[in-house]
């Protein structure tokens, strides 16, 4: 039950860090709003972890496949962040959660593992419901649409390298080591993009960097009760307070194309997601 508890929480709460870095986006360029995310995120994780984690402190171990795994969040938050600039928060999420399927098809290439005929027609549904959302010969393919689902498949990259990591290093350490690689990759490129800010904007940079912290805490807390496989589909219910924060406060209400490849899209992550926790117990029953 605490698995899922924080699970879900994290999950409520990434979309206010989304909102805020919308909001954000409107008056000043979306790489400050990345920068504020990174260099407080490092911040506060390293505070976080000194105080209550402080065993936790070492160098990392895997450190190539850190590197790579703290690139590609660092490009899934700049594609993610510069969609929602533009497009609407669903879109932009409905468009990202491809990350579960492309994790698949890189699962079978990268880590070789086995993925059955069920799983593939899932993926390939996940595609369609992709298409529905853009719709390609009916909507102007943009950029953001493009960036969003360039968000996702970093996302999916992301999640492989986690994965090679989860028997490596503390994922507090991880956590850490991702925030201060993207803050200092962030801090050589925003002084060409930078504005003066005002002190509210400040207020506001400053809080999304620490929804974001707390929220990954979180998701840190839950895997240490349950499987990441297990809480997987979980993920799927940010969508709900991304709506309800895009409505209110931008009024942004996905159309019907949205809510069908939206449906078609989760469907398969968790049928995915299902078949993945059925394997690994057949697996260890064997």
């Amino acid at each position: 039950m605490k698995a899922i508890i924080f699970n879900i929480s994290a999950w409520m709460l990434l979309p206010f860090m989304d909102g805020l870095a919308k909001f954000l986006s409107q008056d000043i360029h979306f790489l400050q709003v990345v920068w504020g995310r990174y260099f407080f995120m490092a911040l506060f994780s390293i505070i976080i972890t000194f105080i209550f984690f402080n065993r936790h402190f070492s160098f990392p171990k895997g450190i190539n496949i850190q590197i790579l795994r703290s690139l590609f969040l660092f490009l899934s938050t700049v594609f993610f962040f510069y969609a929602i600039s533009v497009i609407s928060l669903p879109e932009a999420l409905t468009l990202a959660f491809i990350s579960p399927i492309i994790a698949t098809i890189l699962s079978a290439i990268i880590l070789k593992e086995k993925v059955g005929l069920r799983r593939w027609i899932a993926v390939l549904m996940g595609f369609v419901g992709v298409l529905i959302v853009i719709r390609p010969g009916f909507n102007e393919i943009n950029i953001a649409t493009v960036s969003a689902v360039g968000a996702g498949i970093c996302y999916a990259f992301y999640i492989i390298s986690t994965r090679k990591l989860s028997e490596i290093d503390s994922p507090l350490m991880t956590l850490i080591f991702t925030g201060l690689s993207g803050a200092i990759v962030i801090t050589l490129v925003v002084p060409f993009f930078w504005t003066w800010l005002s002190i509210f904007q400040w207020l506001i940079l400053i809080s999304l960097a620490a929804i974001g912290t707390l929220a990954h805490l979180l998701l840190i807390l839950s895997l240490n009760y349950a499987e990441a496989s297990k809480l997987a589909p979980l993920s799927y219910s940010e969508i709900i307070m991304n709506v309800i924060i895009g409505y209110y406060f931008f009024g942004d209400f996905p159309n019907q194309w949205i809510w069908i490849g939206l449906a078609i899209i989760i469907a398969s992550g968790v049928y995915i997601s299902l078949r993945e926790n059925k394997n690994k117990n057949l697996e260890v029953n064997l």
